[in-house]
């Protein structure tokens, strides 16, 4: 996937009312599509970049109105993820058809307008709480375009403005349509080692490790929030090598905060909605929550190095 290839994105959805994603009172907005391919990614529905259809059984009234409607007979009780999506062609009647919102269509083309009119009513709760808009995802860096003109509409309307990314990007590219109009960057750096970042992410982290330590001299020049983020992941990201590797990597670039993100293992249930593959199903470390002792562990090794969390 090119950085062109989907000039207008799907939106996930617009949240409100966030506190857990920048300063404040926040709306996030998520994007669909990804560099990226983690396996234990939080978003599953965000990694595609083209439309999905989702089944959640827990709301399902098996009015039978989907299967009436579908052209293809893919829809089946017999079908432990209830859409045989070899046959679904993603015409999405079932959806419309859907009374109780079990099924419905992953990804909606909302125009920067559009946005702007979900996100403006609550513009005063940003203002007294010192808060604003967050994009996230997905990664919406690969939509460097559409993602300017709406961080210009934002801060042409007196928004702070937070980009959550994988750091996965052209770098003359978002420099020159993305960094002037961002407050504050949160940067996600999960697995400093190149193979072991490929095996568990898709792509190597070359361009991931340059971009972030351009950006650390870029933020010191003008200011900018810079926050490097590292999710613990079970025997993945939370080794004690990986640990130390990162931590290590942020004090030769003279960066004095980080942030750790404890493991939330209820993404699992996301990824049978889209009836994606999930190698950690039946994986007790991967679909519990973990032992505070792990993060106090990880806090330690970062402080050991002079980085506050």
């Amino acid at each position: 996937m090119t950085q062109n290839e989907f000039k207008s994105p799907l939106i996930l959805e617009i949240k409100g009312n966030s506190l857990d994603d920048g300063p404040g009172i926040r709306s996030v907005v998520f994007f669909k599509g990804c560099p990226l391919s983690c396996v234990w990614c939080h978003n599953p529905e965000s990694k595609k970049a083209a439309e999905e259809i989702s089944f959640d059984p827990n709301i399902c009234i098996d009015c039978g109105s989907c299967r009436d409607v579908c052209p293809h007979d893919a829809l089946s009780r017999d079908n432990p993820l209830y859409i045989d999506r070899s046959k679904c062609d993603l015409c999405f009647l079932c959806a419309d058809a859907c009374p109780s919102g079990a099924l419905e269509r992953v990804g909606k083309n909302l125009t920067v307008d559009e946005i702007l009119k979900k996100i403006l009513p609550d513009k005063p709760f940003f203002e007294t709480s010192g808060g604003g808009v967050t994009l996230s995802g997905g990664e919406p860096t690969l939509y460097m375009d559409f993602t300017s003109a709406l961080l210009k509409s934002l801060k042409q309307n007196n928004i702070h403005t937070l980009l959550e990314t994988c750091g996965h990007f052209d770098w003359e590219r978002f420099t020159d349509k993305l960094y002037p109009y961002l407050d504050a960057i949160y940067f996600d750096i999960k697995i400093l080692d190149g193979g072991v970042h490929k095996k568990y992410c898709g792509i190597g982290n070359e361009k991931i490790l340059d971009n972030f330590s351009r950006l650390v001299q870029k933020s010191k020049s003008d200011g900018k929030v810079l926050l490097p983020r590292t999710p613990l992941v079970p025997d993945i990201t939370d080794t004690e090598a990986n640990m130390r590797a990162i931590a290590g990597f942020l004090k030769n670039l003279d960066v004095a905060e980080a942030s750790l993100l404890e493991f939330n293992p209820l993404w699992h249930e996301k990824i049978d909605k889209v009836g994606a593959i999930d190698p950690y199903k039946n994986d007790k470390s991967m679909t519990s929550f973990p032992d505070k002792i792990i993060l106090e562990r990880c806090r330690a090794v970062f402080a050991e190095a002079g980085i506050s969390i």
